[in-house]
């Protein structure tokens, strides 16, 4: 047997000296064709994704996020979303906007962003008629929309009055609360409690 913790050193050790070579060996790269070359590499040898992997940080720069997801067709394609994205959709198909997508498109709306579930509009009755009289659509961002509430904005929104559009607020707990208020500054707002 040996002590554990003279094994943990010797690792340690080991580590940064691997870790100081890596250093002195490492090169910066920095044309669109070297990074091409790694992504190929990274990619069991598919030039295509190295292709891709150079196009995408051309786009988004050393400091942006690229993520990789699996598509439902067999084609591979390159998406920038611009801002901010996350996994919630709309609340009712209502709210689509584009049919062919199955999307909901606003141009430049107001955003109404809520910790907590809506299933009442009444307090939400100004902000809702100042919205429809600036002719600007509406995105709501709440824990929930349900019952009358939802009811209401669909009722609205087919009748032409209100363009909305209501999503579930992404994550849990305080990671929700910190993702509302992410939202909040990237769109220039407050969360309201």
């Amino acid at each position: 047997g040996m002590n554990p913790m003279d094994l943990k050193r010797g690792i340690d050790k080991a580590v940064d000296a691997v870790v100081v070579e890596l250093k002195t060996n490492a090169r910066k790269i920095t044309r669109n064709d070297e990074i091409a070359q790694v992504g190929t590499i990274s990619a069991n040898g598919d030039a295509e994704i190295g292709r891709f992997l150079a196009e995408a940080m051309e786009k988004v720069g050393n400091e942006g996020v690229i993520t990789v997801e699996e598509a439902k067709t067999a084609e591979t394609e390159l998406e920038v979303v611009e801002g901010m994205q996350f996994d919630r959709g709309y609340l009712s198909p209502y709210f689509i906007t584009n049919q062919d997508k199955m999307r909901v498109e606003l141009d430049e709306p107001y955003v109404l962003i809520h910790e907590k579930k809506l299933g009442n509009l009444q307090a939400l009755l100004p902000v809702l008629e100042a919205v429809v009289q600036s002719g600007k659509p509406l995105l709501i961002i709440a824990e929930d929309v349900e019952g009358e509430a939802l009811a209401t904005l669909v009722v609205n929104k087919l009748r032409g009055g209100l363009k909305v559009a209501a999503v579930k607020a992404p994550g849990f707990g305080d990671r929700r609360k910190a993702m509302l208020e992410d939202i909040a500054i990237l769109t220039g707002g407050t969360a309201i409690s």
